[in-house]
């Protein structure tokens, strides 16, 4: 008898809140970085899996292993026990991401089951925005009482952007950002990402410029201390350690680091006032999806990704 729930969260620590906490059903644990790398529509598939494992062993220097995982998501060719799959994901774009991503996948697998999402993010009475591991068991209690059920054309919209996201043309999302549906935070995150492109001036994304600015407002001692900071004010991005140590890395062209902590240098003052286009300097060749980070630009002016210079015809 099909009586209970398959849920499927954002890592480990859910996870093992969910089963400390006793919630009724199985667990299946999504870890992915959809956010960065290539992609391709069809997850479901070995050509998905052999292009994340070289994505991570390139830029992490982390082995995935293939098997271990396909043993894992075997779960879910196995669905015909559960009632309902409830997807447990965050306001940010990491989140976001893997959260379209399995959507995708459940529907490439012809997986049929009513589905709901759990997503905090803003919390009556707090400041900052909310991971699901930050809540109270209350809150958490409270938010699973409150799941969306999503609909038809809330898959339609998803399967959309994931397709979008795969593709070549990315200002093809821009119209979703201004489109409602049953995630609430969704039209934020895509905004974020299309400014995750190199700005058409300085060469610097949000991201970047946000680490540059810290550097000069703040007495930053070093990588470490900057990596806090950054992991701390980010806004709708939830990167995480490693994503943003690479990217740290990738800026030291613009810190001076001593005895005394990181200070901008002149290249770095150059770039926050828009005197120079430094895209190509940083060297940040990251794929998005379907296209390469630095194959297109974001302008301010025309709201819109245009393409690199030296890439457009």
């Amino acid at each position: 008898m099909k009586n209970y729930p398959l849920h499927i969260t954002n890592g480990d620590s859910l996870t093992n809140i969910l089963k400390d906490l006793d919630y009724n059903g199985d667990i299946l644990t999504w870890e992915e970085m959809l956010c960065e790398g290539c992609t391709i529509s069809n997850i479901n598939s070995e050509e998905f899996l052999r292009i994340r494992a070289n994505f991570f062993n390139y830029y992490y220097d982390i082995d995935l292993n293939i098997e271990e995982i396909k043993e894992e998501f075997d779960v879910l060719n196995h669905t015909e026990k559960y009632s309902e799959i409830i997807l447990w994901f965050e306001y940010d774009l990491f989140c976001h991401m893997n959260m379209i991503g399995v959507i995708n996948l459940l529907q490439q697998k012809k997986i049929n089951l009513p589905l709901y999402l759990v997503c905090s993010g803003r919390i009556e009475g707090e400041k900052n925005l909310k991971g699901l591991s930050e809540l109270s068991q209350g809150q958490l209690s409270a938010h699973y009482k409150s799941k969306v059920k999503l609909t038809e054309e809330d898959i339609e919209l998803i399967t959309s952007i994931w397709d979008i996201y795969c593709g070549k043309d990315h200002n093809l999302l821009k119209p979703y950002i201004v489109k409602s549906s049953s995630f609430k935070y969704l039209n934020n995150c895509l905004k974020a990402h299309l400014e995750r492109f190199p700005d058409s001036v300085t060469g610097l994304n949000v991201l970047e410029r946000n680490l540059l600015e810290i550097v000069r407002d703040n007495d930053i001692k070093s990588k470490n201390h900057l990596l806090g900071y950054a992991l701390n004010y980010q806004g709708y991005y939830g990167y995480g350690d490693l994503q943003f140590a690479r990217i740290i890395n990738t800026l030291s062209l613009f810190f001076s680091e001593s005895s005394d902590g990181i200070k901008l240098n002149r290249k770095g003052h150059e770039a926050l006032l828009g005197q120079h286009n430094f895209a190509l300097e940083i060297n940040n060749a990251i794929t998005y999806g379907g296209v390469n980070k630095l194959d297109f630009q974001f302008s301010k002016q025309q709201n819109k990704l245009v393409k690199t210079i030296q890439n457009a015809y």
